[in-house]
């Protein structure tokens, strides 16, 4: 709630683009009636593919980079806000599990990143529990990180 207050006073809008998270972010971020005066877009790109033809990421940088990486997930939030025409684009990429980890990047392993016209970051987290706690902390701190963005 007081997210939402903050988002209506500042008059920012916001768009996201969430892979694991599947749109848990959008939610959070809806649940406030008048959330439309700031919340413009949610995409769910979930699949590599969704990312390029989507949010416009290269193929060749998914392959070289994956898709869970600072890289791809700078580059989700930068081009969701682009799309959106908005303030800010916010971006969820990670690894829930219970599979699909590896050594470099084990399971609970997410990269949140925002953008704005004029500040990017990204930060890397490696959450622990099963796939719905890694899903809802990364959508609770993309909360928490957005409201230091403001």
């Amino acid at each position: 709630m007081q997210l939402h207050k903050r988002l209506l006073k500042s008059g920012k809008t916001l768009g996201t683009a969430e892979s694991c998270t599947a749109g848990i972010l959008s939610s959070l971020l809806t649940q406030f009636s008048g959330s439309s005066k700031y919340f413009i877009l949610g995409l769910a790109t979930y699949s590599n593919q969704a990312k390029e033809d989507i949010l416009g990421i290269p193929a060749s940088t998914i392959r070289k980079k994956g898709a869970v990486s600072r890289e791809i997930a700078l580059l989700m939030a930068q081009n969701v806000r682009k799309l959106a025409n908005a303030d800010f684009g916010i971006s969820i990429t990670g690894i829930a599990g219970p599979t699909g980890g590896t050594p470099q990047k084990p399971v609970g392993t997410v990269f949140i990143a925002l953008s704005s016209k004029n500040k990017n970051a990204c930060k890397k987290f490696i959450f622990k529990g099963n796939r719905n706690a890694v899903r809802k902390q990364a959508s609770l701190k993309a909360l928490q990180l957005l409201k230091t963005f403001l």
